[in-house]
């Protein structure tokens, strides 16, 4: 029997967990990231996102205040 499938058999299996883990393997900067959020550290997701979008760019400000715009009527 597959090993994955001996895992979401077991009564025991959170897919939480194993989801995180593989996030981890494949992007630990996508791990570390949803790892600062779960801690409540808002202010170092909001930080890595500023940066990344101004090394391809663009203006996060302008961008998430017409983005935001967007769900008010």
């Amino acid at each position: 029997m597959n090993n994955y499938l001996k895992m979401f058999m077991n009564k025991n299996f959170d897919p939480r967990q194993f989801v995180m883990q593989n996030i981890n393997n494949v992007n630990p900067i996508m791990g570390n990231l949803i790892q600062l959020a779960q801690k409540g550290d808002y202010k170092s997701v909001e930080n890595f996102a500023r940066n990344l979008y101004q090394e391809r760019g663009g203006d996060f400000d302008k961008d998430f205040t017409s983005f935001m715009n967007n769900f008010k009527k």
